[in-house]
C-alpha cells in the first residue's frame, strides 16, 4: 500500500534542487500486500493517490483505498503522509517520512492495528540501486520492520523515436520484523466472522480437544525474518506520465504467522501523471 507514491518520489532526493511537482495516480491490485503477507480473505482494491513534492525535497502524500469486496463503503481506508528526501552524497540519498492511515472499525486490513507509520531509508545507486528501510508502525500494536532491497533499471527501448521509454526494473526485497499486528487481526477477524455467522476457530489450545494455537506472544514480539520478495514492474514512460504493470512473488519465512513457508502472488496495474 505504500507503493502508490513511488512514481512521485522516484529519485526525489537526487531531484531535491528541481522544480515543484504534483503527481496523481490510480492503481488496481488483485490483493493487499503487507510486506509480502496477505489477509486470510482476498482483498482486491483500487486506489487513487496524490503527491506534492517541493524542490527542497519536502513532500506530502494522500491515498484513498476502495476494497472491491466491500459493498458497504465507498472508501475502505485513506492515508495522509509527509516527509523529506535529501542527498547525503552523490550516490547516497536518505528519506524520512510519516503517514497515518484512517481505517474504519473492524477493518479487514492486516495492518489496521497500526495506523501510524514512521520510516527512515537509505538508498545507494551504483550498477544496482540498493536500499535499506526501517519502518516503525504503531497504534493498538507496535511493530518494527527492516527491509533490504536491490533493483536494476533495464531499458527496453523506445516506441516513439526517443520521446518515450519502456523499462523493466526487477527488484529483490528481504523483510524482517515483529508480528504483534497479527494478534489484533486474528481477534478482530473472529469478531467479524461471528457477526456474519461464520465458523469461529478457537485461538488457544484447550487440552484434550485437539485445537491449535493461532498465535503466541513470544513469536509475535520477537524480530524474525518474514518474507523474501521478487517484484518485476514493466513500465511505459513519457515526459509526464507512466503506465506500469507489476508482478510480485512473496515467499514467506517459516516464522511468518500469516502462513509460514507459503508463497503469495500479487499483480497490479497503475498509471501516474506528473504536472
Amino acid at each position: 500500500m505504500c507503493s502508490l507514491s513511488a512514481y512521485a518520489q522516484t529519485d526525489s532526493a537526487a531531484a531535491a534542487d528541481k522544480k515543484t511537482t504534483f503527481t496523481i495516480g490510480a492503481l488496481y491490485t488483485n490483493n493487499a500486500s503487507y510486506y509480502g503477507q496477505k489477509a486470510e480473505e482476498a482483498m482486491p482494491y483500487v486506489a487513487a493517490s496524490a503527491a506534492l513534492r517541493f524542490g527542497s525535497g519536502i513532500y506530502f502524500t494522500g491515498t484513498a483505498f476502495r476494497l472491491l469486496n466491500d459493498s458497504g463503503r465507498v472508501v475502505s481506508a485513506g492515508s495522509a503522509g509527509a516527509g523529506i528526501a535529501f542527498n547525503l552524497s552523490k550516490k547516497l540519498t536518505a528519506d524520512l517520512g510519516y503517514s497515518y492511515t484512517f481505517y474504519p472499525a473492524n477493518s479487514p486490513f492486516l495492518q489496521a492495528a497500526s495506523p501510524h507509520s514512521a520510516n527512515a531509508s537509505l538508498q545507494y545507486e551504483y550498477f544496482l540501486t540498493s536500499g535499506l528501510q526501517l519502518d516503525y508502525n504503531f497504534g493498538k500494536e507496535q511493530d518494527a520492520f527492516l527491509t533490504f532491497s536491490t533493483e536494476k533499471l533495464i531499458s527496453l527501448g523506445s516506441l516513439a523515436k526517443g520521446k518515450d521509454l519502456i523499462t523493466l526494473t526487477p527488484a529483490v526485497e528481504i523483510t524482517g520484523g515483529s508480528q504483534r499486528f497479527y494478534q489484533t487481526y486474528v481477534t478482530e477477524k473472529r469478531y467479524r466472522d461471528s457477526i456474519l455467522g461464520l465458523p469461529v476457530p478457537p485461538i488457544f489450545n484447550v487440552p484434550g480437544t485437539g485445537t491449535e494455537t493461532t498465535t503466541t506472544t513470544s513469536s509475535a514480539t520477537r524480530f524474525s525474518m518474514l518474507s523474501y520478495n521478487l517484484r518485476v514492474p514493466l513500465a511505459y514512460n513519457r515526459a509526464h506520465y507512466m503506465i506500469e504493470a507489476a508482478y510480485q512473488l512473496s515467499v514467506l519465512d517459516k516464522n511468518a504467522q500469516t502462513g509460514g513457508g507459503t508463497a503469495n502472488s500479487f499483480f497490479s496495474c497503475s498509471i501516474y501523471y506528473q504536472f
